[in-house]
């Protein structure tokens, strides 16, 4: 993040990271998925994003921060492999919680991604997130198939040819591979996605 030694004109300099490029430039950093990231990673920021507004390069600089440099870090609470974020560090950053996705939006990012997707097959398929999205709240599922990213890739294959029943199971039901939560997922998808559906059902024209 803060850039490593490099060989370059018969001599070793240092290769800035994004971090340093950051702070030397201005500009927006985004730390995607940093609760992922390795502790001794994410420690490099904490004189960074305090008061001393400084990167500290052992055996090469000490950086201030550019008054326009800011840095974003993005989320997703409890997924497998992420941990919880070190205090010290939370604390260096105001948090946005966004809330759950809502019938509107997913209908409007449905739309958007499909304009020939026909109403009443999107209105289905928003339904059918929205009640995954209800029994995982619940606990009644995981979180694993409440995956907008697989219903988006269920739709495209669907336009490709698959079957849209086939398609959602390869995108969502298969997601998980629990075999009584598979079973409960599959009963929500027959409720919303007909078998006899076809292409023809979901996209006009």
């Amino acid at each position: 993040m803060i850039g490593t030694d490099t060989f370059k004109d018969n001599e070793v300099q240092l290769r800035t990271g994004p971090v340093y490029q950051c702070a030397e430039f201005g500009g927006f950093g985004i730390l995607d998925e940093i609760n992922m990231a390795k502790n001794d990673a994410v420690s490099v920021l904490h004189a960074t994003l305090d008061h001393r507004r400084v990167i500290d390069v052992p055996g090469y600089a000490r950086v201030p921060l550019h008054p326009a440099t800011r840095f974003i870090g993005t989320m997703n609470y409890g997924y497998a492999g992420t941990k919880e974020l070190n205090e010290a560090l939370v604390s260096r950053f105001m948090v946005v919680d966004m809330p759950p996705l809502d019938e509107d939006t997913i209908y409007f990012l449905l739309k958007k991604y499909f304009e020939k997707g026909s109403h009443a097959a999107l209105k289905q398929f928003t339904g059918l997130f929205l009640d995954l999205q209800t029994k995982a709240y619940n606990g009644e599922i995981s979180t694993k198939s409440l995956d907008l990213r697989g219903l988006l890739s269920s739709i495209r294959t669907i336009r490709s040819g698959l079957s849209p029943l086939d398609a959602i199971r390869m995108g969502i039901v298969n997601k998980s591979f629990d075999i009584f939560e598979k079973e409960i997922i599959e009963d929500v998808v027959m409720t919303r996605i007909p078998s006899s559906w076809t292409k023809a059902d979901i996209f006009e024209g």
